[in-house]
């Protein structure tokens, strides 16, 4: 892989030399193995990841994945089948105590599992029927030996915890102890609805606890696994079952723009190089509420003690670093812009209702179809310009495959070619003979390719027919970064500070663009990105928190950062 400069947004610039190697790149949604559900809708689901560090090797847990993951670099993750845990549950959760792993999931036989060798499928029960019947458990540690249990998935009831004894199989001590109540009123973002809107509470639940210099990290998701504005958010305590007290920055995680949306229930790790990160739960939700993926995002504690997490350009190319970073002011994102977007496109053929500008609209949640599964569709996208690409994110939609778990079924396999004129073509990436299962599969040239048309040819799919969602184009245009924003108007609701309007003037050239807000200057770690439009509702705030803002402008050329704006 070419050596590619990396660009850190507000911050400064950083050539690939100082990361000590060329780096590799990931793109969200996660390229791994999503599987189909049960039920036959042909939907497939990962959510309320986990990933530890256990032993130099990343290890990633999801809900109803039939196995869990392992990877030594965060980036190319193998899948093993387990029959040894109850994989079928909901909502896992493990935490490593002393030498050993201990893993429990949502209600199910209310075992707990352990293993020392989680490379292999040999977990053995530690404790049968745990006296808790829960909902999105959570194990932790702390570094004195004592180990504590939250857990809550609920509209109605707040977010529990308790100690655990850890002489006598994990049984509880003392009476659970709420911890976290839902607040509307006051907080935004936990109200139910695409838009926070439905009047009523939402779900808090996927409970997760960091330590960080002393202090408790509870956090907690809402307002739903199937909203795009589904995020995290922390309370913060001195002591493990507190009193805790709302972190106003909240939702830490937060992700309600862009091709795919969601950061909610999920967990914060440290890698091998003490950078903290954010694993969490992205929506699709249109077969079945619970057809979901899973994105990973940097994390960091600024020097408040205040929890953050970076979603900005959060599902375009990101870098994986090989050093210790400071997330707060240097950037993963590589600079490569989307040169797909809205351009023109041709298909072999159209499955009424999906349309081929489907699969270039940014938007996960349609997609174009073909009207069959056969050898042969294809569909082209125009760049209308020679551009440098750098990598593809092929997003397949499983229209109409209407497989389940358990059956047996094939990956997709495909070609890509490129071309300057649309007539003759050149091979870039050769998935013919493909054994992975890959839903997302995001693909990084060998070496960057100047090209304008680009066109995917099926060759095979699991069942049902060729489809797209995103067939997504990363790279550079060759014209100029678009004009900066430089004013921005912003109001509150007077009657409801929760809510907050964004109005810009169009910037020229732009495509679309990144509004960052944060609780304080120069700490803009929210982010939401939009296409085609200059304004911005954001219904999720805290009420009575002055908020800052600022709007970049992006096109497939580049970013221009605008002017921060005073607190609202």
């Amino acid at each position: 892989m070419n050596k590619i400069k990396v660009i850190l947004i507000g911050c400064c610039l950083l050539s690939a030399a100082a990361w000590g190697q060329a780096p590799a790149t990931w793109c969200n949604p996660l390229n791994l193995n999503y599987r189909f559900s049960y039920d036959g809708l042909g939907y497939r689901e990962a959510a309320d990841p986990v990933i530890h560090l256990y032993r130099n090797t990343y290890f990633l847990y999801a809900s109803k994945s039939g196995g869990y993951w392992h990877s030594s670099d965060l980036l190319n993750w193998v899948f093993l089948p387990s029959k040894t845990l109850p994989t079928e549950d909901y909502a896992p959760t493990v935490a490593t105590i002393h030498d050993t792993v201990f893993f429990i999931a949502s209600k199910g036989a209310r075992n707990i599992y352990y293993s020392t060798d989680p490379k292999t499928d040999n977990w053995k029960v530690y404790r049968e029927k745990f006296p808790l019947g829960v909902t999105d458990p959570a194990l932790f540690n702390d570094d004195d030996g004592k180990v504590y249990f939250y857990y809550g998935c609920s509209n109605v009831d707040p977010i529990m915890g308790v100690e655990l004894d850890t002489q006598r199989r994990f049984d509880t001590i003392g009476t659970p102890l709420v911890l976290i109540q839902h607040n509307i009123r006051e907080h935004g973002w936990e109200e139910h609805g695409e838009t926070h809107s439905n009047g009523k509470k939402g779900w808090n639940e996927g409970a997760w606890m960091n330590k960080y210099n002393g202090k408790y990290y509870l956090q907690y998701a809402s307002p739903g696994t199937e909203f795009k504005v589904y995020g995290d958010g922390v309370y913060v305590s001195d002591k493990p079952l507190g009193p805790f007290t709302y972190m106003p920055n909240s939702p830490f995680s937060y992700k309600p723009g862009g091709f795919i949306n969601g950061a909610g229930h999920g967990s914060t790790f440290k890698d091998r190089y003490g950078n903290y990160w954010h694993v969490a739960t992205m929506t699709i939700s249109v077969r079945h509420m619970f057809e979901r993926r899973i994105g990973l995002f940097p994390a960091f504690f600024d020097k408040d003690g205040q929890l953050h997490c970076n979603t900005a350009f959060g599902d375009y190319p990101s870098v994986m670093p090989h050093r210790k970073m400071d997330f707060g002011k240097e950037s993963l994102f590589t600079g490569w812009m989307l040169l797909s977007y809205n351009k023109p496109v041709q298909a072999s053929s159209t499955l009424p209702g999906h349309a081929p500008e489907q699969a270039v609209n940014e938007e996960i949640r349609n997609w174009w179809s073909a009207q069959t599964g056969n050898a042969g569709e294809w569909l082209q996208v125009d760049l209308q310009q020679q551009c440098t690409v750098n990598a593809l994110q092929v997003n397949f939609a499983d229209q109409d495959a209407l497989l389940k778990a358990g059956m047996a079924y094939g990956p997709y396999q495909f070609v890509i070619e490129g071309s300057a004129d649309g007539k003759s073509w050149k091979p870039l990436i050769d998935r013919t003979d493909s054994k992975l299962d890959r839903a997302n599969d995001y693909i990084v040239l060998p070496r960057p390719v100047k090209t304008r048309f680009l066109r995917i040819t099926n060759r095979s799919v699991p069942g049902g027919k060729f489809s797209l969602s995103g067939f997504r184009v990363f790279g550079k245009g060759a014209g100029n970064r678009p004009a900066a924003v430089n004013s921005v108007e912003v109001s509150r609701d007077a009657a409801d500070s929760r809510r907050g309007h964004l109005v810009w003037k169009q910037a020229a050239t732009a495509t679309g663009y990144v509004v960052y807000f944060g609780t304080a200057p120069h700490q803009l770690f929210h982010s939401a990105m939009v296409y085609d439009k200059s304004n911005l509702e954001l219904p999720g705030l805290n009420k009575d928190v002055p908020y800052y803002f600022r709007v970049d402008a992006f096109n497939e050329n580049g970013i221009t950062k605008g002017k921060e704006t005073k607190a609202y």
